[in-house]
């Protein structure tokens, strides 16, 4: 038997917000950076390989960690996307131990815990950051998604392909052609 600090992810969550009486905003505040506007030949993914909850703090460490490198590399010549939103409240039954705990705490009784910060859940092979670049950057944008997912609690895979032509693209290319 192993030692686990949180269950398997079975069903929906259970989050009563008639319950929870105020908690925590994500930390992650900001889901897409770079330039919105350009157009970029490849895709770079970092897909999930398990079925797992992932804490705010954990995907804004990875969105940091991420955009740094693609800052200093491309400056502003990429487009990345954070993709899981946190929706679910964990909650803390809160103990405390040591001298003259028994006055303070009442054990299980009323535990029903207090908000202490939010997750998003995961499923396998769903992106949870992508980056789009030009085709000579694709191997920064690979190298800065493995900095990334160093920051996730799970093993992460990166997946190129190479990026499909947007509407505007597709009719400027067919006018051209005919």
């Amino acid at each position: 038997m192993h030692a686990r600090n949180f269950r398997h992810v079975k069903n929906r969550a259970y989050t009563r917000k008639e319950y929870a009486r105020g908690f925590p905003p994500p930390k992650i505040v900001k889901f897409t950076m770079g330039d919105t506007k350009g157009s970029f030949d490849f895709e770079v993914q970092l897909l999930s390989t398990k079925r797992v909850q992932v804490r705010h703090s954990a995907l804004e460490a990875a969105r940091v960690a991420t955009n740094r490198v693609l800052i200093d590399k491309l400056v502003n010549d990429y487009l990345m996307v954070v993709h899981p939103y946190p929706h679910i409240i964990l909650r803390e039954n809160k103990m405390i131990f040591g001298a003259h705990a028994d006055r303070l705490q009442q054990g299980m009784r009323r535990s029903f815990g207090t908000a202490v910060g939010t997750a998003a859940k995961v499923e396998v092979d769903q992106p949870i950051i992508t980056v789009k670049v030009k085709a000579a950057s694709a191997e920064i944008a690979k190298m800065s998604l493995k900095r990334g997912s160093a920051k996730l609690p799970i093993h992460c895979k990166i997946v190129v392909t190479k990026s499909p032509a947007t509407s505007a693209e597709k009719a400027t290319t067919e006018t051209e052609t005919a």
